[in-house]
């Protein structure tokens, strides 16, 4: 299966970039865009972004380029999930990305203990999930509430949200953005 890193790296050589001008033009740091070209670090959607958008290309052109080079199937096992968050802070597993016409951005989502999204954000989608494992507070708009295994949540993403996990351990979602944001 084709790594982000390799095609990231593609990329830039197609460009005639070298990494040190990628750095200057996206500000993210030369050996982290190294890092991420050798599949050693997953890059953070921000971080991922700003590389593409040097690049001259935006998240969801990068993965469909990506998707329209894999085999299709209706079945994906663990391994074969592309992370696009970084693990130590959240990880985000992509759930049939080489899906034709994918209409739904699929994500099992794991929160380390004091895993958090951060200030609140926002995106043009609906998002829905469910707590699979542990607890997360969830933040939509002035609501709050902590969800534990068997809750879940569905709600327009212009509305400002985070998630926080509030568990001892590890926590985890299955969630559903619609259309895919990347």
């Amino acid at each position: 299966m084709p790594r982000i890193g390799a095609k990231l790296r593609e990329l830039r050589r197609r460009r005639d970039l070298g990494v040190r001008e990628l750095a200057t033009r996206s500000g993210v740091s030369h050996s982290a865009i190294s890092l991420i070209e050798r599949d050693r670090m997953s890059p953070s959607i921000d971080t991922l972004s700003a590389v593409l958008d040097a690049l001259g290309t935006t998240l969801p052109g990068f993965f469909s380029d990506l998707q329209s080079s894999l085999p299709y199937s209706p079945f994906y096992k663990a391994s074969e999930m592309v992370e696009i968050g970084r693990p130590e802070t959240i990880s985000y597993r992509v759930i049939g990305l080489d899906h034709p016409n994918r209409q739904v951005l699929m994500l099992h989502e794991i929160y380390p203990v004091g895993g958090d999204s951060g200030d609140t954000f926002t995106h043009a989608a609906q998002e829905a999930g469910m707590v699979t494992k542990g607890a997360v507070e969830v933040t939509v708009g002035d609501h709050v509430q902590i969800l534990r295994e068997g809750d879940g949540y569905y709600f327009d993403s212009r509305q400002p949200h985070r998630f926080r996990n509030v568990h001892d351990g590890t926590s985890e979602i299955v969630s559903a953005v619609t259309p895919p944001t990347y």
